[in-house]
């Protein structure tokens, strides 16, 4: 038996279709999923929750409070749903990074 947990992470040129990867050591099987919008990732949580029978949902930092709940509603409370969150710092370096990548366009 496999702990099943899925990663989602936003990027504005996801095809998460495409953009899609899986780790399986055994023990621990990662799904990861680069999506474009919400709408996307809230889709993808209820298909793995039906089709791959996750456990846990891991969410990039870029996901806000309600994009949260709005997740854990959709998967109704059957797995955990959390955020990767950097410190102050860190959380600066990630948002320069992805400034100069054209994450952020006007």
């Amino acid at each position: 038996m496999t702990f099943n947990v899925l990663f989602i992470a936003h990027a504005p040129d996801a095809d998460y279709k495409k953009h899609r990867s899986v780790i399986d050591t055994g023990m621990y099987k990662l799904y990861s999923i680069v999506v474009k919008t919400q709408e996307e990732a809230v889709q993808v949580s209820k298909d793995y929750l039906q089709n791959e029978s996750i456990e846990a949902i891991l969410l990039c930092p870029g996901f806000k409070h309600g994009d949260v709940a709005e997740i854990f509603e959709a998967v109704e409370g059957k797995v955990s749903v959390n955020v990767a969150r950097g410190d102050g710092p860190s959380s600066k370096i990630s948002a320069e990074a992805m400034k100069k990548a054209g994450y952020f366009r006007s």
